[in-house]
């Protein structure tokens, strides 16, 4: 295998017409390349965040085997690949000039491309986060469930809704701002929402879903304010949101747990969801260039 059999594009639809098929043939596991995509596709590129991404897929024969996406001074994503493929990928990379702060995959590709990279580039690896990707088997809401149900959210909820994207990220550790005017650029934006509100009224859990491609579903994010936990409004909200989205036909319902997180694992293992991989995402650290040192050719 060579680097050469790693072909890229920054034009999202050249990139579905020929690795489409690859990606829809595994859509719970390609969940995150194919909201990716379907997004940039169908909002465009400009509008949300996505002018100048990369896209690669590894083809040889005529056959797609992997694909990876990359936005703007952003981390890598990529599908599975073995250690050689991820060999190839980072001289790849290498050799176009790209200059990575993280890779994110399922645990033992990010593994091996870490591992690669900082062979190629010297840059030290370090592991964020580890997660744990569900699929749902069997739906089996919380019986009994708490009082309350869950409702669409509304145009009259967005300020509400958008406070609680902002206190998630806070709690996920992501920076990110989120009001009026960033909205439509964040990854919140283009998700269908569900409270589960108490008997009264008062809403107390959401959950979001991305729209569906290739049949599958992601929930996310699942919320529920720290001072309202542990009633089981979190699992009555996702097991809603997974019974409206098997309703609209979805063959595969998927999320992220934090590994570290044994709470929200439970959770969802009671609500049906089965563990098919972890997943894992590490960053790079490069050594700062020695005061004084002569540049290259000067």
């Amino acid at each position: 295998m060579r680097p050469d059999d790693w072909h890229l594009t920054e034009d999202v639809d050249d990139f579905l017409a020929r690795a489409g098929d690859f990606l829809r043939s595994r859509p719970a596991l390609h969940t995150m390349p194919l909201t990716v995509t379907e997004k940039l596709r169908t909002f465009g590129a400009a509008e949300h965040g996505g002018r100048g991404t990369v896209f690669g897929r590894l083809e040889r024969a005529g056959e797609v085997s992997a694909t990876f996406y990359r936005f703007p001074a952003r981390g890598l994503s990529v599908t599975s690949l073995t250690p050689e493929q991820a060999d190839t990928l980072a001289a790849h990379l290498v050799e176009r000039g790209h200059s990575l702060p993280s890779v994110s995959a399922d645990h033992r590709t990010a593994a091996a491309f870490a591992e690669a990279w900082q062979r190629r580039t010297g840059a030290t690896p370090a592991l964020r986060v580890r997660l744990h990707l569900y699929r749902l088997g069997t739906l089996t809401p919380p019986d009994p469930a708490p009082a309350g149900r869950g409702r669409p959210v509304a145009e009259r909820d967005h300020e509400h809704l958008m406070r609680w994207c902002r206190e998630f990220a806070a709690d996920v550790g992501e920076v990110v701002t989120i009001d009026a005017a960033s909205w439509p650029g964040t990854r919140f934006a283009e998700k269908r929402y569900t409270f589960w509100d108490t008997p009264d009224g008062t809403p107390v859990s959401m959950a979001g879903v991305n729209p569906m491609v290739a049949g599958q579903v992601r929930i996310d994010p699942v919320y529920t304010p720290v001072r309202l936990r542990g009633h089981g409004y979190a699992s009555a909200v996702t097991a809603e949101v997974s019974r409206a989205a098997l309703a609209a036909g979805a063959t595969d319902v998927v999320l992220f747990t934090d590994s570290a997180n044994p709470t929200s694992n439970a959770l969802y293992r009671r609500v049906g969801f089965l563990p098919i991989t972890d997943w894992a995402a590490y960053d790079f650290a490069y050594a700062e260039p020695e005061t004084g040192a002569e540049l290259p050719g000067a």
